[in-house]
C-alpha cells in the first residue's frame, strides 16, 4: 500500500501544517486560546509565532510543549511518570492506553516523551472530533493525528479498519514512528478500563505471518493514565444515567466543550505508567488458544497490565467506600478528606439539571472513582 492510499487518515504534512496554522492564526477563537495559554504575551505575538512555524516538529516544540506545560501548571498538582526505562529509545512500538480524557491523555504522553528527549508518537483520534470545529481539527492534525473513522456502515468500517491496521503496522514496523491508540473507542466513562476485542482483531488484520509473529512485531506497550479528579466526571455520570433510559445523543459541539472542560478542570495529581511491552512468551501462550480465544487472552493480558499500572488516589478509595457504603479503605484517607470529597460530589451534582435522579447520579459519580479499586481487587483475587 502506498502513502497516497493512506492519504485520508494520515497526519498533516509539514506543508499542510503551514497552511493549517495560517488558518488558526486567523481564527476568531484564537484570542480566547491566547488569553488562557499565553496570558503574558499579546495576541499579535502568538499570531506571528504560528505564521513562522514550518513543520509539525517545530509546532510541537515551540507551541504544544508550552501549552501542555501550562495545563499541568494551572490545572494539576503535578504530573508524574514511571516506567520510562521500559521504552527502548532505538525502537518504535504500539502504545495501547486506557482513555480518560479526549485530548489530555495523548497530549501528556507526548509532553512526557518530549521532556525526556524521546521521539514523539503519532496518535489515533476519532473522526468525530474533526467535525464541526475547524480550529480543533487543524490543531489535532498538526499534532501527528491519525484519523480513525467513526459512524460508518459495517462494510465501510471493515475497509477502514483494514486501512488503519496496515498504516499502524507499516508505521511501527518500518521504524518510522511509534503510534498511540486508546484501548477502546471513546473515553472510559464508568471507571472500568477494558480493551475492546475488536481493536485486537484490527491489529491482526494486516499481518502476513502467524498470530504470534503479527502481534510480536508491533511491540505492544501498555500505558495507564490516572487523574486524582476525573476530567469531565459529572458529564460522564450524567451521560451514563441518561443512557439507562434512552439513547444518549450528543449535542452539537459537545465534544469540543468536553475538550475545553478537560483542559480547564482541576485534576489534582496526574500519573502515567509505561509498562513493559507484551512479551513473545505472553503472545505465544495466547496463540495456543482457539481462534477467538486468542484475542481474549491478549485482551486479558493488556487489561491486567493497565489495571496494575493505574495509580489509585484517595479519591478512588473514598469513591469505593461510598459506593459500597463501607469503611474498607478508611485507613487510607482522613475524615476531613471524606467530607471534602462529599462536598466536591455535591458541587458537581449541582451543575446538572434537577430533573435527573440525584441518588442515582451520586452513585454513578462515586462508581467512576471507585471502580478502579474494584478492578484492582479482582486482579488480586
Amino acid at each position: 500500500m502506498t502513502d497516497n492510499e493512506y492519504e485520508s487518515i494520515v497526519p498533516y504534512t509539514d506543508e499542510e501544517v503551514v497552511e493549517a496554522l495560517g488558518r488558526v492564526s486567523r481564527s476568531p477563537i484564537l484570542p480566547i486560546v491566547s488569553k488562557f495559554f499565553f496570558p503574558d504575551e499579546p495576541l499579535s505575538t502568538l499570531r506571528k509565532l504560528l505564521k513562522d512555524i514550518h513543520s509539525t516538529e517545530e509546532f510541537q516544540e515551540v507551541v504544544m510543549y508550552k501549552v501542555v506545560a501550562t495545563i499541568i501548571e494551572r490545572s494539576t498538582s503535578g504530573f508524574h511518570c514511571d516506567g520510562l526505562d521500559n521504552i527502548d529509545r532505538g525502537s518504535t512500538f504500539l502504545a495501547v492506553s486506557n482513555h480518560r480524557d479526549i485530548i489530555l491523555d495523548p497530549a501528556l504522553v507526548q509532553w512526557m516523551l518530549y521532556a525526556n528527549k524521546m521521539p514523539l508518537t503519532e496518535v489515533c483520534v476519532g473522526s468525530n472530533l474533526l467535525e464541526g470545529n475547524k480550529l480543533v481539527a487543524d490543531l489535532l492534525r498538526c499534532n501527528r493525528m491519525i484519523k480513525v473513522i467513526r459512524g460508518i456502515s459495517a462494510r465501510e468500517l471493515y475497509l477502514s479498519s483494514q486501512l488503519l491496521s496496515k498504516y499502524i503496522r507499516d508505521t511501527v514496523t518500518s521504524g518510522r514512528s511509534t503510534v498511540w491508540i486508546a484501548q477502546k473507542e471513546g473515553r472510559t466513562k464508568d471507571g472500568r478500563d477494558m480493551t475492546e476485542q475488536g481493536l485486537l482483531k484490527m491489529f491482526d488484520m494486516s499481518g502476513k505471518g502467524s498470530f504470534l509473529d503479527n502481534f510480536d512485531a508491533l511491540h505492544i506497550t501498555p500505558m495507564s493514565i490516572s487523574y486524582e479528579y476525573e476530567p469531565c466526571d459529572i458529564r460522564k455520570a450524567r451521560e451514563l444515567l441518561i443512557s439507562r433510559s434512552r439513547k444518549y445523543v450528543k449535542k452539537k459541539m459537545e465534544d469540543t466543550h468536553s475538550i475545553m472542560l478537560g483542559i480547564k478542570q482541576w485534576k489534582g495529581g496526574v500519573h502515567l505508567n509505561v509498562d513493559k511491552p507484551l512479551t513473545r512468551g505472553e503472545i505465544e501462550m495466547a496463540s495456543a488458544c482457539d481462534r477467538n480465544d486468542r484475542y481474549q487472552a491478549i485482551r486479558r493480558t493488556l487489561d491486567l497490565r493497565i489495571i496494575r499500572g493505574y495509580k489509585l488516589w484517595k479519591t478512588n478509595y473514598m469513591g469505593y467506600d461510598l459506593m459500597n457504603n463501607s469503611s474498607k479503605y478508611r485507613g487510607l484517607y482522613s475524615e476531613a478528606d471524606l467530607e471534602a470529597f462529599k462536598a466536591y460530589t455535591e458541587r458537581k451534582l449541582s451543575k446538572v439539571e434537577r430533573s435527573l435522579d440525584r441518588d442515582e447520579l451520586r452513585k454513578i459519580f462515586w462508581q467512576i472513582y471507585g471502580n478502579p479499586v474494584a478492578a484492582r481487587e479482582r486482579d488480586l483475587e
